[in-house]
């Protein structure tokens, strides 16, 4: 059974950056690696309602914080069987974003910490009702918030495709949810994790992907 490996941030904080990274030096060790992020916005219904309500498309619907967490939930429900098959048949599955973003972001939407009742119930949702896999490690890459907005200022002005959505424009839930997912993280919530530091150019490369390497394999 491979190990399941998530990538959690803030939008900008490089998750991409240090996915690439992660499968380049895995590949060369010979590890297989199978990929794969969330929301599956062009493959999942509930995921494209989702992304059609952070982009103001169905009315009111994104001011509902456990509606929105419910269909990022119901987008990983439709994807865990194909989790647990690529797991038969690879040493290391890397996702970018999965169970912890929908509890930082609900969480912090609604002024929680990570002790909250919605971290509480997303877990319920999530894990225990709807059965996903749960994680081997989880790797928070922490950036400065200027520094993750500044990213994802310029990503949106280099790909239109990738316009900021009402989460990504919204400063203050970026702040708290940093600090969700720093509780999180402290906490060991769901399966253990790894804080990375992804500030700086050198994000992937100061991220140590040699012990990172070594610690999933082993």
């Amino acid at each position: 059974m491979g190990r399941l490996v998530v990538i959690e941030g803030l939008d900008g904080a490089g998750k991409r950056t240090l996915a690439d990274g992660l499968v380049c030096a895995l590949s060369a060790r010979g590890a297989s690696v199978a990929r794969m992020a969330f929301p599956r916005y062009d493959l999942d219904v509930h995921a494209e309602l989702a992304r059609d309500a952070l982009y103001g498309r169905l009315g009111d619907l994104a001011s509902s914080v456990h509606g929105m967490a419910v269909l990022f939930a119901l987008d990983r429900r439709a994807a865990a069987e194909q989790l647990r098959t690529l797991r038969c048949g690879h040493d290391v599955v890397l996702l970018d974003r999965y169970v912890a973003s929908n509890a930082a972001y609900g969480a912090a939407r609604l002024h929680e910490d990570a002790q909250g009742p919605f971290v509480e119930w997303l877990r319920g949702l999530e894990v225990d009702r709807f059965g996903v896999p749960v994680p081997d490690l989880q790797l928070l890459l922490r950036v400065p918030l200027s520094v993750a907005a500044a990213r994802a200022d310029r990503r949106a002005d280099a790909d239109s495709a990738r316009a900021k959505d009402l989460y990504e424009t919204d400063h203050g839930l970026q702040a708290r949810c940093a600090a969700v997912y720093d509780g999180l993280a402290a906490s060991g919530w769901l399966a253990p994790w790894s804080v990375l530091d992804g500030a700086g150019p050198g994000a992937c490369a100061t991220s140590n992907l040699s012990e990172l390497v070594v610690r999933l394999l082993g």
